[in-house]
Parts: structure tokens; sequence; C-alpha cells
């Protein structure tokens, strides 16, 4: 009765915490760029029932010599009330009453990186990804990798997100637009590679910024930089930090941490070669955003669905709890 009461409650326990994942998706719902959470479930360990008494040799009866050899011998026989429902008193057959489960728990909570619905914007620094990829952002924290396409030029030309983190090229350095070129003049390919009008890029010493020379029409074009456009060959190589963006498990430089400092489970994921950026196999494409991949209606189902589940689960406990009442005030006061 207690094993009732503790699978009951672990399963509350996990679609609480799948209805904060479902509630964090819809949130996010028009998020650009933001990849749904789904939760994996994973079954505890399963118990094998045996029933108390039961012999692992039929007719010892835990002693060297048996002293009987067929039931007759036992005053009994395979027609006894007790031979009842697949349960027998015949010694020579050791019933096999099955497994228990014990509940289940949230193993992971994964993500989902389907791909989103497609928006076309017509802004020249707003960059949708088709396929497999994450733009590489400066923080304070490090380099960390978003989805989030959604780039504008600050006063003094870095390209830049929403919060203000630097665009980073393959070098590691902030991408900055020419002072004298027009924004329409930018033209960023699939790959991500940046070109800006002209033949040649000079530093301007009175506005410390560089500009454009030469032929500025539209069909010269130069290469400025190409953005950080990476991907992971592991999955789990990125976790989501908020604000829709991933860190890399390690030290973000694509180094491994001291192996001696890290558990045992994730000294293969680090030293895998997988973990580490290289380039995407995605495409960009300018003028466009990457929508969220969450679907309203669907996790909304999805929220009805858990709901139902923890009300089961939690009459569940009830039930058992007005069992072990009954077994503790009524059964037990009962006198011989």
């Amino acid at each position: 009765m207690w094993r009732g009461l503790y699978s009951a409650a672990t399963g509350m326990m996990s679609e609480m915490k799948r209805t904060d994942v479902i509630a964090n998706n819809l949130a996010n719902a028009a998020t650009t760029g933001y990849k749904k959470d789904i939760t994996v479930h994973k079954e505890f360990h399963k118990m094998l029932i045996q029933r108390v008494n039961d012999f692992d040799k039929g007719g010892i009866l835990g002693v060297d010599v048996a002293p009987f050899n067929t039931l007759a011998e036992l005053g009994t026989s395979k027609e006894d009330i007790t031979q009842i429902k697949g349960f027998t008193a015949d010694p020579f057959y050791v019933p096999h009453i099955g497994e228990l489960g014990l509940g289940d728990y949230i193993d992971e909570i994964a993500v989902d990186y389907q791909q989103g619905a497609i928006e076309t914007t017509g802004n020249t620094y707003d960059l949708a990804i088709v396929g497999d990829g994450f733009f590489a952002v400066q923080t304070p924290e490090g380099v960390r990798y978003t989805r989030n396409g959604s780039f504008i030029k600050n006063s003094q030309g870095y390209l830049q997100d929403l919060r203000g983190y630097n665009l980073l090229d393959t070098q590691g350095n902030p991408i900055r637009i020419p002072a004298n070129v027009a924004d329409s003049s930018v033209t960023i390919t699939g790959n991500g590679t940046i070109y800006v009008p002209g033949n040649e890029l000079r530093l301007n010493p009175e506005l410390n910024r560089w500009e454009a020379v030469g032929d500025l029409r539209r069909d010269v074009n130069q290469q400025l930089a190409q953005i950080q456009f990476v991907e992971f060959g592991d999955r789990l190589a990125t976790q989501k930090q908020g604000d829709n963006l991933y860190y890399l498990v390690d030290d973000n430089e694509g180094n491994p941490p001291p192996i001696n400092g890290v558990e045992q489970n994730l000294q293969a994921r680090l030293m895998n070669p997988d973990a580490q950026p290289r380039p995407a196999s995605g495409e960009l494409l300018q003028g466009a955003l990457e929508k969220s991949n969450t679907s309203v209606v669907y996790e909304m189902v999805e929220l009805i669905h858990n709901q139902r589940l923890y009300e089961a689960n939690a009459k569940a406990v009830q039930t058992q709890d007005t069992m072990l009442d009954k077994s503790v005030n009524s059964v037990g006061s009962i006198s011989g």
C-alpha cells in the first residue's frame, strides 16, 4: 500500500514539472528562434515480487533432504482451495508473480530543434536559420549561441542582438559595418558572408571608423566579414541558459576543463569532437526571421492532458490514504 502512495506521488511530481515546461513553451510562443522543450519520462527500476515463504528449490523447505516426494504426502492436491487464481501450495512449483512498478520521474528536459516557420521582414539585418546552426554572440559571461536572428546596427556600426550583445565573426571579433555604407547595400549570403560596396576599406581617423572606398555601386561588392555560424554534432553539447541563449557544456573556449574536475558521466561528452562548434550545415536567409516552433494549440492540448494525469494521480493518493486510514483505525482496532 505504501508503494502505491510513492508511485502516485512521483507521478504528481513529474506532471508538475511537465506543467512548468509546457507553460514556458506557451510563454515563448512568439519568441523569435525559440525551440520548445519536451520532458523525457523514465520509469524507476521495477521490483520483482516474490511471495513470502516461497522456496527456491521445490520440496526442500529449507533442509538439505526433502522429507516428501509428492503433494499427497503433504496432504494436499492441485484441486485444493489454495490453488486458486494461479497460486499454488505445490512446493515443486514456484509461481512468478511479476514486477511492481515504482513510478516515474523526469529523466531529461530535451530541446526540440524542429524547424520553425520563416517570416519575411525585409530588414537587412534580420537573419533566419534554415536547418541546423546557431549564431555566436559575445555576452558578459562569455560566448553564447542563439537561433534568434533579429540583429540591429548600433550607433557605432556594430551588429548586435536586442540585448546589446555583439554578433561575432569566424575570428571571434565583433562585426562592424563601415560608416559610409547604407544598410540597403549590405548583402549577407547563405553561409554568413557579409558583402559591402566598394573595392577597399580604409580607416577614417576623424571618425575612428572604417569606410568603404572605390566604386560604391551595389553591384560592386567586397567581403567585410563572415558571421560565426556554427552547429554541434552532439545535441547535448549545449544547454539553455535563458534569454534564448545556449551555452557550451565546457569552458566556452573550445577546451575541455581539467578531466579530474569533471563528473565521470560527462567526460566522454566533453572530450568528444562533436561537442565543439563547427561550420553549420544550415543556411541563412537575409530579411527574414525564424519563428518559434511552439504550437499553441498542441501545447494547450498537452496542458489539459497533463492536468488530467495529475488529477488521476492525486485521486490515487487519496484512495491509498483512505485505505490506510481504515486499516489502522478499523481493522487494527478489532480484538480477537
